[in-house]
């Protein structure tokens, strides 16, 4: 599996990336805050949103995974009955709960403080992370996004689904896109 050694620094989106993440979700993006992650082939693969919406909506989701190929992997493994195995170990293993309750804690403040930023308070959902975090799995998408933007060992869940992934990276259209975008270039 190849995945950062560290945290992902995140990045500005260019225009170009958000060309690609329009064609990787098939709709034009809504408010994207960074690129929280870029895929081995170069790709965005996770964007930051912000706490609030353009639209005012609340969004607890700051870490989303856009390329289709990352979330389609991640589909494949929700429906292999993992979840269901990481929340009852999430009931039996104290140690384990504490490390998701970490990962709850660390989510939750990279999110605020990218509020804090723009200036943007959200009480709505203090509280609120994402993939059912702290006390359930409900999601492995989030958690794998989450993961893949805070680096190894934030949140050991979403590490665990991110190691059972297949190379989503290495099959079209995800290098298809990314051989698009680097022809640009030239």
């Amino acid at each position: 599996m190849v995945r950062p050694a560290k945290a992902f620094t995140a990045e500005q989106a260019s225009e170009k990336d958000l060309e690609i993440i329009e064609a990787q979700l098939g709709r034009t993006p809504r408010d994207v805050l960074a690129i929280a992650h870029r895929c081995p082939c170069g790709s965005p693969d996770v964007v930051q949103t912000p706490p609030r919406l353009a639209d005012g909506t609340p969004f607890p989701t700051f870490y989303y995974a856009t390329c289709p190929r990352l979330t389609g992997a991640i589909s494949t493994l929700e429906s292999s009955g993992l979840m269901a195995q990481m929340n009852e170990r999430l009931q039996t293993q104290p140690e384990l709960a504490g490390n998701y309750m970490a990962a709850h804690i660390d989510y939750e403040a990279s999110r605020d403080g990218a509020g804090r930023m723009q200036n943007i308070e959200v009480p709505e959902i203090v509280g609120v992370t994402a993939g059912g975090m702290p006390d359930r799995v409900k999601c492995l998408h989030s958690l794998v996004a989450h993961a893949l933007a805070a680096g190894e060992d934030v949140n050991h869940l979403g590490d665990e689904a991110l190691i059972a992934l297949d190379q989503w990276w290495i099959n079209k259209p995800c290098s298809e896109i990314a051989n698009l975008t680097n022809q640009d270039d030239k």
